[in-house]
C-alpha cells in the first residue's frame, strides 16, 4: 500500500472523504450530500488537471491515471442517470458515492504515481478519445452491475422492484454500450495507425470485444425474452466481471503478455 504525501495524494483523499461523506448523509440530508457529492467531484477533477499539468500529456496512460479518470467520470455520469432513471437521487447518491470510492482506492493507496514517459505509440490524437470512451462506459457498466447484483440477490417479490433493477440495468447498458463500440471502433483504428493492423489479437482486445459481445448479447436477450430478467442480470454481471478482467487482470497479470503494456 503506497501513501500519496504530496499534493496529489491530498487531493484524492479528499475527495474519498467527501465520498464516504455522502454515504452517511444522503438519506437523511440531501441537500448535504449533494454538497459533499460536488465537492468530491471538484476534488477529483483539480487532481485530474493538476495530474494533467504535471505530466503534460492527458492522465490516461498507466493505472494510476486510468483510476484517477475514472473518478472524474462519477459525477457528470450521475447527473445523466438521474435524467434516465426513475430512482430516488439519494439513492443514485449512495451507489455513485460507492463506486467513487472504490475507483479512487487504487490511485489513491495502490499504484505508484510517480511521472512516466508517454511512449510514441501513445502520442496519437486517438489517446484520449479511445481511453475516454472506455472509462466512461465502464462507469455506466459498473453502475448497471449494481441494479443486475441487487436484481439477482435481493428478494424479488416485489414487481416494483423487479421492475427498477431491470429498467434501470438496461438504460444503463443502453448508455454505456454506444461507448464500448466507439472505444472498439478507435481502438481498431488506432492500431492501423500505430502498428499497420487493424487487430492484432492481443489479450486487451481480445477480452475488450468478449465485453462487447456479452453486452451485445444482454441487449438481445433483453429485445427477445424480456421476461427472462435472471438471465439478463446474470449477462449483466458478467459482462462487468469480464470489464474487471480487461482492465486489471489483462494489464497487471505477467500470463497476459501483448501490445497493450503501458498500463502497467
Amino acid at each position: 500500500m503506497e501513501i500519496k504525501a504530496d499534493m496529489q495524494g491530498g487531493m484524492i483523499y479528499a475527495a474519498m472523504l467527501g465520498y464516504a461523506a455522502v454515504l452517511c448523509t444522503a438519506l437523511r440530508y440531501p441537500k448535504q450530500a449533494k454538497a459533499l457529492f460536488i465537492c468530491s467531484f471538484l476534488l477529483s477533477a483539480a487532481a485530474v488537471v493538476y495530474r494533467w499539468r504535471m505530466a503534460g500529456h492527458l492522465p490516461m496512460q498507466n493505472m494510476f491515471e486510468v483510476f484517477l479518470f475514472l473518478g472524474f467520470c462519477i459525477w457528470p455520469i450521475h447527473l445523466f442517470s438521474r435524467k434516465i432513471l426513475c430512482v430516488a437521487p439519494s439513492v443514485l447518491m449512495i451507489i455513485d458515492a460507492v463506486i467513487g470510492l472504490i475507483v479512487l482506492f487504487p490511485a489513491g493507496f495502490v499504484f505508484d504515481h510517480h511521472l512516466q514517459f508517454l511512449p510514441p505509440a501513445l502520442q496519437c490524437w486517438l489517446f484520449g478519445p479511445h481511453v475516454a470512451a472506455y472509462m466512461l462506459a465502464y462507469i455506466f457498466m459498473a453502475k448497471a452491475a449494481v441494479w443486475g447484483a441487487g436484481g439477482l440477490v435481493l428478494p424479488s417479490d416485489s414487481r416494483r422492484w423487479g421492475d427498477t433493477a431491470a429498467g434501470s440495468g438496461y438504460r444503463l447498458i443502453a448508455a454505456g454500450f454506444p461507448l464500448l463500440t466507439l472505444g472498439l471502433f478507435l481502438g481498431s483504428v488506432w492500431g492501423k495507425y500505430a502498428w499497420g493492423d487493424w487487430w492484432g489479437w492481443d489479450p486487451k482486445e481480445l477480452w475488450s470485444l468478449v465485453c462487447w459481445l456479452i453486452y451485445a448479447l444482454y441487449l438481445h436477450v433483453r429485445l427477445v425474452w424480456p421476461g427472462r430478467r435472471s438471465m439478463q442480470h446474470i449477462l449483466n454481471v458478467t459482462g462487468f466481471l469480464c470489464i474487471i478482467i480487461t482492465l486489471l487482470w489483462v494489464n497487471l497479470s505477467k500470463l497476459f503478455p501483448g501490445l497493450h503494456n503501458y498500463a502497467s
